[in-house]
């Protein structure tokens, strides 16, 4: 009920999509978001337009690790975590801070939740070519040293988002890993906006 009285209706599919995992009561939490709950955001900015004080929840919520904090008092989980905005790369930095974690701290395990909302109208000049397949909520639990698991193997390269096909860069990067790690693709490109990111499947040691 906490929750629910508090978070958005977006907010609400991100934390649900976290807390449907298991790893959400004890792995560090990586959130990944180039915006935020930015809806909040414009609530306030249209607060103080109007002369009008903003609402102290939609303040406490504005703030981008707000989701991960409210997460982890949910859970009672201690592990920490960190947030990533990047703009079009954050989904990749997202990958690569989980599992620079999950390398520095073996048998323990990294949440990813990399969500986002395409910008409202007013801000629709900044939105960027592949926020029509906003919005989008990722969550997964990465882990190093498993021998059972999956392996994968993150890459990045110089070049911005246009040197990929125009069909390709205009899908957000989360999606184009859903659709990869649903497959039996053995790589699949992410495309960012200074960084272009391979990921690929690598045999299990």
């Amino acid at each position: 009920m906490l929750l629910r009285r508090r978070l958005s209706h977006f907010g609400q599919k991100v934390v649900g999509s976290a807390l449907a995992l298991p790893a959400a009561q004890h792995a560090r939490y990586v959130f990944a978001s180039r915006y935020g709950e930015f809806t909040t955001t414009v609530r306030i900015l249209e607060d103080l337009h109007n002369r009008t004080l903003p609402s102290p929840t939609d303040f406490s919520l504005s703030v981008h690790h707000a989701l991960a904090g409210l997460l982890s008092i949910q859970t009672g989980n201690k592990a920490g975590h960190t947030t990533v905005s990047a703009g079009r790369d954050t989904f990749a930095y997202g990958l690569l801070e989980a599992a620079a974690f999950c390398a520095e701290q073996p048998g323990q395990s990294a949440l990813l939740v990399a969500y986002d909302e395409a910008l409202p109208d007013i801000y629709s000049e900044f939105r960027a070519a592949d926020e029509a397949g906003l919005p989008l909520v990722v969550a997964l639990e990465i882990t190093a040293g498993q021998p059972e698991s999956a392996h994968y193997r993150l890459e990045m390269h110089p070049g911005a988002a246009s040197t990929g096909s125009d069909t390709a860069s205009a899908i957000p990067a989360g999606e184009s890993f859903l659709n990869f790690f649903l497959s039996d693709s053995a790589e699949t490109s992410l495309y960012g906006d200074t960084l272009n990111w391979t990921v690929r499947r690598v045999a299990n040691h």
